[in-house]
């Protein structure tokens, strides 16, 4: 159970073998598991064959091209959140609560304020960010953060009139109860194209929590931009949208409004699924793929050191997936919700550590790095902005 406050009042709610890849920042090498990678959802992939129909598979290969640096000198950054107007990126540090205000153009950074109660150890603290779908007439930011008990997602006003470091207004939490732990806090935020607000959560190190549908841990939430339970949820009065995660870190959907969502494995998996509203994606019983029809299998699979993902970010049939552990940015084409052919590696070590990646219009994305969270070895300038053109 958990209990959400909404202007100040309570309320409660329901709670193989992978090939070893070979690549570079000029062509891109292979990581084929030997499973295959299209499924009928009458294996538990939840692919429909008629859903996909009428597409055309994305090209087997592609190419990444490094445009510049927008910005350098970050510390722990986590999530990214492009203004609208194009005017500059916001990025939230994990470990010191702050949001910043990155230049475009020019790679300046403002801080914006801190996010009051963030209590930041391991992999919590202040994690994904979301501009309200109203942000042009409300200025509200939505952030994903650890407290002292628990994570829970708030939003905030932005008042660019104030001086630096007080532009943030408190945060007004419209969910909460999300159990938290050292490790496995999830953390992404994304509104989708219904206008809904999609949260990645891990399971805390508790594994029995993913497959409990009570309790918000392991999952997929929708909720309304107010934070109750959005209209149309697979399970009645529940936050619930997807069931069965160990830590969903990254969220995106495609042209044809389908979600996708990357997920880390413990010691043999890591995951890119497609998500099927009510699924059961199988942890702790299932890594990676499965015999059993009753779990939702992945349209890809990593040996862990070879991924740990983070953010993905759709483009024009193809799902980009930033690898932590991996040190790598990961192509995947798309034959609607199957992989069309085995994933691209590119930058394979070039920046190290790869936390976010967002789409930046066209052929564009944004890519952070995440060289100072603890597990990395940062270098004079860790870490950074980039813009990528891929294609």
């Amino acid at each position: 159970m958990s209990v959400r406050r909404r202007g100040g009042a309570a309320v409660l709610a329901v709670a193989g073998v992978l090939v070893v890849a070979g690549c570079s920042s000029g062509g891109g090498g292979g990581g084929l598991p030997t499973a295959p990678w299209a499924e009928s959802s009458a294996s538990g992939s939840g692919a429909s064959a008629s859903a996909t129909a009428s597409e055309s598979a994305a090209p087997a290969k592609g190419s990444v091209k490094v445009l510049r640096t927008v910005a350098e000198g970050l510390k722990s950054p986590w999530g990214l959140a492009p203004l609208p107007d194009g005017t500059g990126l916001l990025v939230s540090d994990r470990d010191d609560g702050t949001i910043s205000k990155v230049d475009e153009k020019t790679g300046k950074i403002t801080e914006l304020g801190i996010v009051s109660g963030v209590s930041a150890a391991g992999e919590g603290g202040l994690l994904g960010i979301a501009l309200s779908p109203d942000f042009a007439s409300d200025h509200m930011i939505y952030a994903y953060f650890t407290s002292a008990s628990d994570n829970r997602i708030v939003r905030l006003l932005w008042d660019e009139s104030k001086p630096a470091k007080e532009q943030l207004g408190a945060p007004d939490t419209i969910f909460k109860g999300i159990p938290k732990g050292f490790i496995h806090n999830g953390g992404r935020i994304a509104f989708g194209p219904d206008g809904m607000l999609y949260a990645g959560t891990g399971e805390s190190g508790q594994r029995g929590l993913a497959q409990d549908k009570g309790s918000l841990g392991g999952k997929i939430l929708r909720l309304t931009p107010e934070g109750d339970p959005a209209p149309g949820n697979p399970f009645p009065d529940s936050p619930v949208y997807t069931y069965g995660h160990r830590n969903v870190q990254g969220l995106a959907w495609d042209d044809h409004q389908r979600l996708f969502a990357s997920e880390f494995g413990q010691d043999t998996w890591d995951e890119l699924n497609a998500i099927k509203p009510g699924g059961d994606y199988g942890w702790p019983n299932a890594e990676g793929r499965s015999s059993d029809p009753k779990y939702v299998n992945p349209i890809a699979q990593w040996h862990t050191d070879d991924a740990s993902p983070s953010g993905i970010a759709y483009v024009d049939g193809v799902i980009w997936m930033a690898a932590l552990k991996g040190q790598r940015l990961w192509r995947i084409p798309l034959d609607g919700t199957t992989a069309a052919a085995a994933p691209q590696a590119f930058l394979t070590g070039e920046y190290r550590r790869l936390r976010t990646v967002v789409t930046a219009g066209g052929d564009k994305v944004w890519l952070v790095t995440s060289n100072t969270d603890g597990r990395g070895k940062p270098k004079a300038g860790d870490d950074r902005i980039l813009e990528l053109e891929v294609k």
